[in-house]
């Protein structure tokens, strides 16, 4: 099959094999697939083993590679919560794919497989990423089950110890950058370019591939509900590789006449890094030249707390496509989306509820109609920030918890145990 890498912006292709990311023009490139050399149908995905996951899609993921010589955990195959409570919170009937139960706990995984496959086949000896936490946890054990070098740099001070720690058990030569992750980044595509190594960050065009299944799970899993796709698929939003990973999945399936309507997209930011909001409220929607970045991003949900989102140009075209929205939340709502999405016997960390919390608010705006389905995506597991979970119950935050399940305290006696359950 014929496949090359495609600018965002100017539409310039180069090589599937180019070891550049960016166009001449200083925009990302995109993997173009020939769809019309797919050679396979929707149904004969559909009948194959759910529990591939994102290789049961490979003619749509990497159709150059070959089955044997795939880097793999078993990501993908994630479930779709149906949830009466959250349902009910956010003010429609809202499912819940939940990317944390992915292999590492977070859906960077379905990316890595990816990425990784294809350092492999490039003949790469080291990879490296900047991360705030689930890229690096994700690549340092990608890359050790592939024999590879791994090298993370994240910003010192600004990565939750469960995510540290994971990236430091799996082997990852990891360096705390004096900086935030915007800084980390330009650093990390400096050092790549020096020593030649192989950037895994979601400039990275293959990456965005494996992150495209979680949209067509979800398209599936809707159906043997007995429903039809989702009306909105609503995402927390940071480097926005998710969002623009999503809206090329659509479009794919929408062009090969798979679904007969586009889902709209929602890319839900933090108050405190809301580049992608900012840009897109003050383009009306549109495409602007330059984004608003927010120079020192901050927020609770540290896996969105990017101030420059290197897709944001591929980002705002699929929500244009999509006849999407941008949208915020502060760190109260996304926490207090958060505790009910815990409570629902789901759970997820910080800025994954960012998805719950930006539908909620999209639903008061009038933006989402009652009665649309919707699908948030959960994109980390519950607990790769257990600290800031426990300080919410615990009311040390720096608002009010509206769902508090704070422990109780009791003398060691059974007369003291019935008080404190009454």
């Amino acid at each position: 099959m014929n496949v090359e890498l495609k600018c965002c912006k100017c539409g310039k292709t180069y090589p599937a094999a180019a070891t550049e990311f960016t166009c001449a023009c200083g925009h990302l490139l995109e993997v173009q697939l020939d769809l019309s050399a797919i050679g396979v149908s929707k149904a004969d995905f559909e009948k194959r083993p759910a529990d591939l996951g994102v290789w049961r899609f490979r003619e749509m993921v990497h159709p150059l590679v070959e089955p044997s010589n795939i880097v793999t955990r078993g990501e993908g195959n994630t479930f779709l919560y149906p949830s009466e409570r959250v349902s009910a919170f956010v003010g429609t009937r809202t499912w819940l794919k939940h990317e944390g139960e992915n292999p590492t706990g977070s859906f960077k995984d379905r990316g890595m497989t990816a990425g990784i496959t294809e350092a492999v086949r490039r003949g790469a000896k080291t990879v490296i990423c900047a991360s705030t936490g689930n890229t690096s946890a994700s690549l340092a054990s990608y890359a050790a089950i592939a024999g590879l070098r791994c090298v993370v740099l994240m910003p010192d001070g600004k990565i939750a110890f469960g995510k540290l720690s994971q990236a430091l058990a799996y082997g990852a030569k990891a360096i705390q950058v004096k900086g935030n992750f915007d800084q980390a980044l330009a650093l990390v595509r400096q050092l790549a370019e020096a020593k030649n190594y192989y950037v895994l960050n979601s400039v990275n065009p293959w990456r965005l591939e494996g992150q495209k299944t979680i949209v067509w799970e979800i398209l599936f899993q809707m159906g043997l509900a007995g429903q039809d796709g989702p009306d909105w698929i609503v995402v927390p939003a940071g480097n926005v590789g998710n969002v623009s990973a999503f809206g090329k999945a659509l479009k794919e399936w929408y062009e090969l006449g798979w679904i007969e309507k586009l889902p709209r997209l929602a890319a839900v930011q933090a108050e405190g890094a809301n580049p992608l909001y900012r840009t897109w409220k003050a383009s009306a929607g549109g495409i602007p030249d330059a984004l608003e970045a927010v120079e020192n991003p901050d927020t609770i949900g540290s896996a969105i707390r990017i101030g420059k989102p290197v897709n944001w140009v591929k980002c705002l075209q699929y929500l244009k496509l999509t006849n999407g929205v941008a949208e915020q939340v502060s760190d109260q709502q996304m926490m207090d989306a958060k505790a009910v999405v815990d409570a629902a016997g789901i759970g997820c960390e910080p800025a994954s509820a960012a998805s719950v919390a930006g539908a909620r608010k999209l639903l008061e705006s009038g933006v989402i109609s009652r009665g649309e389905k919707v699908a948030c995506v959960l994109t980390g597991h519950v607990l790769k920030d257990a600290d800031n979970t426990v300080n919410y119950h615990l009311g040390k935050l720096p608002y009010p918890p509206a769902f508090a399940n704070a422990p109780i305290q009791a003398e060691a006696s059974l007369d003291a145990l019935e008080a404190a359950l009454k």
